[in-house]
Parts: C-alpha cells; structure tokens; sequence
C-alpha cells in the first residue's frame, strides 16, 4: 500500500510541475504578443500622442516662467515596464524649445532660444498609450531608463 502512494505523489508532483511550465511558457508568449501589439499601435498613435505630450506639458507650467513653443520628436522609441505593476512605457527623444511666459520674470534670460534635450514619457494602459506630458530634461531615453532602474526594466 505504502508504494501504491509513493507513487501516486509522485505523479501528481510531475503533473503539476509540468502544468506550471506550461502555464509560464504560454504566459511568456502571450506577453511578447502583447508587447509587439503595444509597440504597433504606438507608431500608429504617434502623431496623436506627441500633440496630446505637447498639450500636456504645456499645461503643466514646467519650467516655471517658461511657455513650451514647439518640440521635435524623434523617430526611436526605448519601451520599459514597470515590475511593480506590470505597466509599458515608452520614452521617445525630444528638443524642447520655450518661449518666455508673460510675467514669467526670465525675460533677460540666455540661450532661451536654444533646444533642450529631455525625454517624453508615454504610458500603456493594457489598450491605448497616453500621457500626462511628463518630461525627464537632459537624458536621453536609455539613459531616463537606467537612472530610474530600480522602477523600470527595459524591454528589448
């Protein structure tokens, strides 16, 4: 009798072993289908999503004193998730340049009319790409990804 369990225990520990293999294997190609999806439809949003940042940040009144002009946009985008939720972001080069804001008290100040370099941030919900115009002046996307690693992974 005592073989007749061993064995028994033995089978079901092999069946679930191999069930929990198949469950992360079928879980890990779903992501990457998922992934190559969120990526597609982010090129095909781009144009929609860089006036949304731009509005955005224009709202947001950062630098204080300054008025966001215009932004180019360049064409690579870096994509990192969030482990701690799950969440796709995308980080896309830009040159940002401002213009005084009336009252701003920066009326005499250099080099306003020279671009700054910063990184637009743009969210992935599980469905469609916002953003809040969040910027991350003076890094590049790779860089904005490593400087906050211990909050983002990057996606290859």
């Amino acid at each position: 009798m005592s073989a007749f369990w061993w064995t028994t225990a033995s089978v079901t520990i092999v069946v679930v072993s191999l069930a929990t293999l198949l469950v992360l294997r079928s879980r890990r190609g779903r992501s990457a289908y998922q992934l190559e999806r969120a990526r597609q439809l982010f090129h095909l949003r781009r144009e929609v999503l860089e006036l949304q940042f731009l509005q955005s940040a224009s709202r947001l009144g950062k630098p204080r004193g300054l008025a966001w002009e215009d932004c180019h946009f360049e064409d690579e985008a870096a994509f990192a998730t969030d482990p701690a939720t799950g969440q796709l972001r995308a980080f896309v080069s830009v040159a940002v340049r401002f213009q005084v804001a009336e009252g701003g008290g920066l009326e005499d100040a250099p080099n306003l009319d020279t671009p700054r370099a910063a990184t637009a941030v743009f969210l992935f919900d599980g469905r469609q790409w916002t953003t809040q115009g969040r910027t991350v002046f003076n890094l590049n996307p790779l860089e904005t990804i490593e400087r906050f690693q211990h909050g983002l992974e990057g996606v290859d």
